[in-house]
């Protein structure tokens, strides 16, 4: 037996099995009535059946002939715009350097014996680096003491010349002249015997030069010379030794940035932690970026800024210092320079999405206090941690449009301010809620196969 139920909208059709459809929406079908079921039964459903189905065709018609009425305002997102102290941060390229960077060269020709050091590592001021041929200048020395030895038999015969000769020419036994010649004599031998002695004690400057030390404590670069090569006065260099703790770190600061600190520092605008030095370099904190993304974890100072603006970049030269005890900073590494410590007092900002391109310039949407849209002209002066500062526009207790210009976006429109915070934080509880989902134990059914398994 078969009852058809027909859809407003379709000629009957007839079916075979029942189709699940939602209450809002009947569909053509036909229900197949089980013949087992006593014959009470079947008369109930035959009178069930129809009124269940037109009660549902009487409802979506309906829904179907309600006229669509006014949408609620839509829901946005706002901030409301108070003066505080911001933290102000400047970022340029810079790169780094040794704090101290010398040339290791030969101070004598010869040659090169050996090399005593192991390249690229850390030494220490006075490590002996590389070792020249001595043999040359043992030889010279000799000869310079040999002949001091001369010079001194000599002089040491003039004194004793001139001791015999002094009573006598008190006693009138010789001439004057005689005794004017003895004195020359000493002095002239003290003369040559001191030249000798300069002579010796340059032969042992030389000999003690073919042992080449580290002038400072740094890290050493390659060697420029092999064992065996001859080392000359016009091509003496052997390594470099750079030192890297603490490690400098050059950049150029724009000379617009550098003029418009310093006016507002003046004008009190901006606030510092500390003073400025007397070499015009900013008390700024200074953090680095590295190549990889990650922020080096010792802070340093700025200590240098340039007197004179650099044709070559159009800023001012500066220069950072930063602690650099196990040497993981290494000379010539780009990295990005992060100015911190500097604040702007009573600053409005408000977050960077919120801020549009309008056809006069910068703008944002406010909220009037009947949620109303209102399109507002701003001027900016930077960023800062990922908020634009607004020097010009925005007033403190002002509501500013943050998310929701798909939605909102017509001036005049009347729409559901919610604040970003309320919102950011109802998202971070339902992000909790969903994370972990709650598990749901079956206890009858737990105990019935507990029991079972009993049996």
């Amino acid at each position: 037996m078969y009852i058809i139920a027909c859809h407003p909208r379709s000629a009957p059709i007839e079916k075979k099995e029942y189709l699940m459809r939602s209450p809002s929406h009947v569909s053509l079908q036909s229900i197949k009535l089980p013949s087992a079921l006593p014959r009470s039964a079947t008369h109930l459903m035959v009178i069930a059946l129809p009124i269940l189905m037109l009660a549902a065709c009487g409802k979506q018609d309906g829904a179907a002939n309600v006229a669509p009425g006014n949408m609620p305002p839509p829901e946005v997102s706002v901030v409301t715009v108070q003066a505080r102290n911001l933290a102000m941060d400047f970022e340029y390229v810079g790169q780094t350097a040794g704090s101290s960077e010398t040339e290791v060269r030969a101070r004598i020709s010869g040659i090169l014996e050996r090399r005593l050091y192991e390249e690229g590592s850390r030494v220490k001021a006075g490590t002996v680096l590389f070792q020249i041929d001595p043999g040359t200048y043992q030889i010279q020395l000799a000869s310079a003491e040999a002949a001091a030895g001369v010079s001194e038999a000599k002089l040491n015969q003039a004194k004793r010349e001139f001791a015999r000769l002094a009573p006598l020419v008190a006693e009138k036994a010789i001439s004057q002249k005689e005794f004017d010649d003895a004195k020359s004599s000493v002095e002239s031998a003290e003369a040559s015997y001191k030249q000798v002695r300069a002579q010796v004690n340059e032969a042992k400057l030389n000999l003690g030069y073919t042992k080449v030390i580290a002038p400072i404590s740094g890290v050493t670069g390659i060697a420029s010379k092999s064992n065996g090569s001859l080392v000359t006065p016009t091509d003496s260099l052997l390594t470099t030794i750079v030192q890297t703790d603490p490690v400098y770190v050059n950049f150029s600061v724009p000379e617009a940035d550098f003029l418009k600190i310093s006016k507002e520092l003046g004008s009190g605008k901006i606030a510092m932690q500390g003073k400025r030095s007397n070499n015009g370099s900013l008390a700024f904190e200074v953090k680095l970026k590295l190549a990889d993304g990650s922020v080096f974890p010792t802070n340093g100072k700025m200590n240098f800024v340039s007197e004179r603006v650099n044709p070559a970049t159009g800023g001012f030269d500066a220069r950072a210092q930063i602690p650099n005890a196990d040497g993981s900073l290494r000379p010539g590494q780009f990295v990005r320079v992060m100015l911190t410590g500097a604040t702007r007092t009573a600053a409005m900002a408000v977050p960077q999405r919120a801020v549009i391109d309008g056809p006069m310039g910068k703008m944002v949407f406010t909220v009037s206090p009947d949620n109303k849209l209102a399109p507002r002209p701003v001027e900016l002066d930077g960023w800062s941690n990922g908020e634009w500062i607004v020097t010009k526009g925005l007033q403190g207790g002002d509501r500013v449009l943050v998310d929701g210009f798909i939605k909102a976006h017509n001036p005049g429109m009347t729409v559901t301010p919610v604040a970003l915070a309320a919102k950011t934080a109802a998202a971070a509880a339902g992000s909790a809620a969903t994370a972990v989902p709650a598990v749901v134990t079956n206890k009858p059914a737990a105990e019935a196969a507990s029991t079972k398994a009993a049996q």
